[in-house]
């Protein structure tokens, strides 16, 4: 996932809380209300955080295992290569 990825869905995060604590404030409520939707909206909007993050968080987990996966193959691959050149060349020095 690439910074710019993380940064928009950091951005668009903010933004929707902002907008909704603002939204809340120029409400013609009592203020006691007022502070109830603003509590409410500040623990959607933080649950939705942490949805979105454990969702890239996940995604990341898989990319990073897939890649240790892909270089464990090729370094078992190269020490079977290089262990069959010396094989070989122990081969030709013996004749």
């Amino acid at each position: 996932m690439s910074k710019s990825s993380v940064s928009a869905i950091l951005g668009f995060m903010a933004g929707a809380a902002a907008g909704a604590a603002i939204g809340v404030l120029f409400a013609p409520d009592k203020g006691t209300t007022t502070r109830k939707k603003i509590k409410s909206q500040a623990q959607k909007v933080g649950d939705e955080m942490k949805e979105g993050l454990s969702h890239k968080i996940d995604e990341l987990n898989k990319f990073v295992a897939g890649f240790v996966d892909e270089t464990k193959d090729k370094i078992a691959d190269l020490e079977k290569k290089t262990k069959q050149e010396i094989k070989e060349v122990k081969e030709k020095a013996t004749k």
